[in-house]
């Protein structure tokens, strides 16, 4: 692999909380932040101490400050006709510590998002968020399936990117962004052959670990599985043991579904727009007028979810919507797990291929 040297920086362990101290001078920063009992949530920060720098993926993706649970989108004023004001609520800050599978996530919603019609409260929000990613050296845990959906390595989608290599951490600069960012610190400083040396090393080594914990079956034939497999038995049997709570979809950070919202105020003239999370997991999401459902059975829901991930999303843009971060399995009250499910719909396709993965 070919590294561009002017392009990294370095900076020793012992400065980082020095450095994150500099940052929290100049902005809002929010960052992984341990919880208990084997949690972590992104929060916002004062000091270095309080970042979990080696964390699995927090119990909300990142996604929630992209995309509020709940945003107001307008306020209106019945007194004298119709008047509605568009509101766009946002907040300067910097997300330090993102994962890539959670920077593969960001990336999907950029796109959904700048399809027209242009959904403007999402992207005025997005360019107020500065990325600072961070590179897993080891798979988070059992759930994880970063590499199937190849999201294991950085792929774009950040201002600075840190990945540990030791003794200190290698920054890759990616944006004008990054640069004022890395201009303004007096802790770094350029990146040399030995730094660019070790990188290699760890990158090789994860390269290995990856191969492991992974799903048998190639990465290109992923959509013919899903061609496959719209009448399997598999989804039967999620019908079954799903309890339709929607976990698995607030959790994803490439879920994207809401439901609009106009709540009066008391004086029943004024009161506010607003939208809401919402999931295709719950009954009432597929409804349509007449209280005819089209996915009815949680079985079809679970399938849907599925496709949306692995299926309609390469036809429209090309990539899978799943990001790997195995939230949904770490979450799911049934105990559904993702990568169970794709090695169940594998066998049953006759699709395995235990070279699959291999380095």
């Amino acid at each position: 692999m070919l590294y561009n040297l002017s392009q990294y920086v370095v900076l020793k362990k012992e400065d980082f909380n020095g450095f994150i101290s500099d940052l929290v001078k100049e902005q809002k920063v929010v960052a992984p932040v341990a919880k208990g009992c084997g949690q972590f949530s992104f929060e916002e920060v004062k000091s270095g101490s309080e970042i979990s720098i080696d964390y699995i993926p927090t119990i909300l993706p990142p996604k929630k400050y992209f995309m509020p649970r709940d945003e107001n989108i307008a306020t209106y004023d019945l007194s004298n006709g119709e008047d509605m004001e568009p509101v766009v609520e946002y907040e300067k800050m910097l997300l330090f510590g993102v994962h890539t599978c959670d920077l593969a996530g960001i990336q999907c919603l950029n796109m959904v998002f700048s399809e027209r019609p242009r959904d403007l409260n999402y992207l005025i929000r997005k360019n107020q968020i500065t990325i600072i990613g961070y590179e897993c050296n080891f798979y988070c845990d059992r759930f994880a399936s970063c590499r199937l959906v190849h999201n294991h390595s950085p792929n774009g989608g950040y201002d600075l990117f840190f990945t540990d290599v030791g003794d200190r951490f290698m920054i890759h600069v990616n944006t004008n962004t990054g640069e004022e960012l890395v201009a303004k610190s007096n802790l770094l400083r350029k990146a040399g052959e030995k730094d660019f040396e070790d990188l290699q090393r760890v990158r090789e080594a994860k390269n290995r670990e990856f191969a492991k914990n992974e799903i048998p079956i190639e990465h290109e034939k992923i959509p013919e599985l899903f061609d496959r497999a719209y009448n399997s038995k598999v989804w039967e049997d999620l019908d079954k043991r799903c309890v339709a709570c929607g976990n698995c979809t607030n959790v994803c950070p490439s879920c994207y579904c809401f439901n609009m919202i106009d709540e009066p105020n008391l004086d029943l003239k004024t009161g506010r727009r607003y939208r809401q999370w919402d999931s295709c997991q719950n009954e009432s999401f597929a409804k349509v007028a007449g209280g005819e459902s089209f996915r009815k059975e949680r079985g079809a829901r679970q399938r849907h979810r599925y496709y949306r991930k692995f299926k309609y999303p390469i036809a429209k843009f090309s990539r899978f919507f799943c990001t790997g971060c195995g939230r949904c399995s770490r979450t799911c009250m049934a105990c559904i797990n993702l990568k169970e499910t794709l090695n169940s719909l594998i066998k049953e396709q006759g699709m395995e291929n235990p070279e699959a993965g291999k380095v």
